[in-house]
C-alpha cells in the first residue's frame, strides 16, 4: 500500500526495524499504561533524532520529523504525543550552561525529556507560569504543579517553564525560562491525572514540586513574556507543526483500515484520503519553511492557523472513517473507538482556537501578535 509509505519510509531511515516492531504489538497495549512502544522508542535511539551528529545524534531535519511524528502516530498516537513533547523540548530549548552536555547525554544514553509548560489551568496564559519561585545558594527553589506532563514515568529529567529575574537584571522584571531537573531530585512526585481512557500511554500525570533545587546552569531563558521573540517563536513553530503531524497521524491510521478493508466506494476513499494528504502538505510547508530558518510572527501565525486546520480536518476525517467501518465495528473494535477519542484531543492543546482568535484576527489586521 502507497497510504503513509513516505512517512514509514522515513522512519525506518531514522529508526531501522523500529515501525515493524511497533506493528507487531496490539494497539490495545500501545495506548494503555506501561505502553512498551516508549522503552522500545528509547531503545532504537529516538531520544536522540534532533540532537545534532556532533554531539551523537541522528541530526533530524524539521521535514523528516513531521513524517516521523505522522508515521509514530499511525501506530499509536500515546508514543507519537508522549515523543513529541520531548522532541519539542529538545529542539526549541534556548541554550544554557549545561545545554552540551545535557545533548551528549540524550544521545549517548538514550534519556527522555519529559515537558513541564502546562499549568492546567482554563483561561491562564502557557506564557504566565505559576509556580513559585525563591532565590537559593547558586541556584532558585520551586513549588507549584505541572499538568498533564506527558513521558512523567519514563522521564529522565523534568523540564518546566517557570517566570524568574534574569542574573544581572535589576529592574525587577522576569522573563520565560525553562528548567532542568533530574526526575529524581528531592521535592518531585508524580500522581495520576485526568482520564485514564484516552492516550493513557503517553504517561500524562500531574507533576508536583516541593521546593525542588535548580542551579543557575540549568536554567534557559525565553525572554519576556509579553511579544514573540526567537526563541519563543521558535518553540511555538517546532510544537505547532509536530503536534499537529502526530493528531493526523491518529486519523490517518483510521483512513488506512478503511482503505485495507475497502470500505465505502472508491469516491469516499479517496475524499478521506484527499484530506489527510492536503493537509499532510500543509504541514510539510511549515516544516519546509522551518528548514529556511523562518521564525517571524507571520510564520508562527502561519503554523497556528495550519494547526487549527488540521484540528478542523482531522473531525472530518474521523466522522467520516469511523462512519464507513461501520456501527458494528465501531461498537465491537476498541481500536476504532480509541483512534477516534485520541485523535480529536489535538482541540485541548494550548492555545485553544477561541482564544487565540482574537489575536490572530487582530494580527490579521496589523497588529503584533499575541500569545494569550
Amino acid at each position: 500500500m502507497n497510504y503513509l509509505k513516505k512517512e514509514r519510509e522515513t522512519l525506518e531511515a531514522l529508526m531501522p526495524g523500529f515501525d515493524e516492531r511497533l506493528a507487531e504489538i496490539p494497539l490495545a497495549d500501545l495506548e494503555s499504561k506501561g505502553n512498551p512502544g516508549i522503552e522500545l522508542f528509547r531503545e532504537f535511539g529516538g531520544p536522540g533524532l534532533l540532537v545534532s551528529e556532533e554531539y551523537g545524534g541522528k541530526n533530524a531535519n524539521q521535514l523528516q520529523m513531521v513524517r516521523v511524528q505522522r508515521a509514530l502516530a499511525s501506530r499509536s498516537p500515546s508514543l507519537a504525543l508522549a515523543t513529541n513533547m520531548h522532541s519539542c523540548t529538545v529542539a526549541a530549548v534556548p541554550p544554557c550552561e549545561a545545554t552540551s552536555e545535557l545533548l551528549k547525554s540524550i544521545a549517548e544514553n538514550g534519556l527522555f525529556l519529559a515537558s513541564g509548560f502546562a499549568d492546567g489551568q482554563p483561561q491562564k496564559s502557557i506564557l504566565r507560569p505559576s509556580m513559585e519561585v525563591e532565590r537559593g545558594d547558586g541556584g532558585w527553589f520551586l513549588s507549584g504543579r505541572k499538568k498533564p506532563v506527558s513521558l512523567s514515568e519514563s522521564m529522565d529529567f523534568l523540564t518546566a517553564s517557570v517566570l524568574l529575574p534574569p542574573q544581572g537584571r535589576k529592574d525587577g522584571g522576569q522573563e520565560l525560562a525553562l528548567v532542568t531537573i533530574p526526575a529524581d531530585a528531592p521535592g518531585i512526585t508524580v500522581i495520576e491525572y485526568g482520564n485514564d481512557q484516552i492516550l493513557r500511554g503517553a504517561e500524562n500525570n500531574e507533576v508536583v514540586l516541593d521546593r525542588v533545587f535548580v542551579g543557575d546552569e540549568y536554567i534557559s531563558y525565553f525572554g519576556g513574556p509579553d511579544q514573540l521573540n526567537d526563541a519563543l517563536s521558535t518553540a511555538f513553530l517546532w510544537f505547532e507543526c509536530f503536534v499537529s503531524a502526530s493528531y493526523l497521524g491518529g486519523a490517518s491510521a483510521l483512513v488506512e483500515r478503511v482503505l485495507k478493508l475497502k470500505r465505502g466506494n472508491e469516491t469516499e476513499r479517496m475524499g478521506l484520503v484527499t484530506m489527510t494528504e492536503s493537509t499532510m502538505m500543509a504541514i510539510e510547508g511549515v516544516a519546509t519553511s522551518m528548514m529556511r530558518g523562518n521564525g517571524e510572527e507571520v510564520d508562527v501565525a502561519r503554523a497556528l492557523y495550519v494547526r487549527y486546520g488540521t484540528q478542523q480536518a482531522i473531525e472530518k476525517i474521523t466522522q467520516h472513517a469511523a462512519e464507513l467501518l461501520g456501527g458494528v465495528n465501531y461498537l465491537e473494535s476498541n481500536e476504532v473507538t480509541s483512534m477516534l477519542s485520541a485523535c480529536r484531543a489535538l482541540a485541548f492543546h494550548p492555545p485553544s482556537r477561541f482564544s487565540i482568535t482574537p489575536a490572530l484576527d487582530a494580527f490579521i489586521l496589523g497588529d503584533p501578535l499575541i500569545i494569550p
